[in-house]
């Protein structure tokens, strides 16, 4: 594992897991080693994050840090290494009298930022076959021309994933656009925006349950599919099967139009 640390002064220097600095933007990086079908999960706050296709085995991570007002050098970046994969966090400074920070996995994660208006910008490269997570509050997510599995998440951005496996993914305050190169998902694939549309693109063969839901957009799709269910008053509802049917498909947003497309 390597950790470099830049500042806008030019001098590079070792970070082992707390970075320190200046009032300048910052750059950390990590660069490192992550088994095939193992993850790289991104845990940010203030922040957009961007995922693409690395050339080699080797997974690098590029954090930039910058505010108007706050240190960048507040934000720590921490690195978890574990049975599941990486996971590397923007760790804000603890509140007073609140529950402490922490960079973990699921529900052990928390994260507050208070007044601390440090924007961390991710960048990352990720191998074939290594499944990429990536989460935010305040920014877009773009995972692009990956071959793993994908979850992306953020609360106010919009969301782009193409990946030859499945991905899922949540916002609200955005739009989403995905293409997925496989089927084999099991259980409930799940799409969701509260104001943005939805794009979603399928291989031709897929077999999939699908509900879609919107309330204020339409459902447009180029895949034939056997209605369940129909068109209800004052919102727009539709369940049916592409193909044979098979794992569940879930899409849904409020303000916004749902298309399903067909690749290739």
């Amino acid at each position: 594992m390597r950790q470099l640390l830049r500042s806008a002064g030019g001098a590079s220097v070792l970070a082992l897991g707390i970075l320190t600095g200046t009032l300048q933007a910052q750059e950390w990086s990590w660069t490192g080693s992550v088994a095939r079908g193992a993850a790289v999960e991104i845990r940010g706050v203030n922040g957009a994050i961007t995922a693409t296709a690395s050339s080699g085995r080797e997974v690098e991570i590029v954090a930039v840090k910058d505010a108007e007002r706050s240190d960048p050098a507040t934000v720590q970046i921490q690195v978890v290494e574990d049975s599941e994969g990486i996971l590397v966090c923007a760790v804000y400074p603890d509140r007073d009298g609140k529950e402490p920070n922490r960079c973990a996995r699921g529900d052990d994660y928390h994260m507050s930022t208070g007044k601390n208006d440090v924007q961390v910008r991710f960048t990352v490269r990720v191998p074939a076959g290594v499944d990429f997570r990536g989460h935010t509050v305040n920014g877009d997510v773009a995972a692009t021309g990956l071959s793993g599995r994908v979850k992306a998440t953020t609360v106010n951005g919009s969301i782009e994933v193409s990946t030859t496996r499945y991905a899922s993914a949540s916002t609200v305050n955005g739009s989403i656009a995905a293409e997925l190169g496989s089927a084999d998902w099991d259980g409930t694939l799940s799409f969701r925006t509260v104001n943005g549309g939805i794009t979603l693109a399928l291989p031709e063969g897929t077999s999939a349950d699908v509900t879609a839901q919107t309330v204020n957009g339409d459902i447009e799709t180029d895949f034939p599919l056997t209605v369940k269910g129909r068109f209800m008053i004052g919102m727009r509802k539709l369940e049916g099967q592409i193909g044979g049917g098979g794992e569940r498909l879930s899409l849904n947003t409020v303000n916004g139009t749902i298309t399903l497309r067909k690749t290739g």
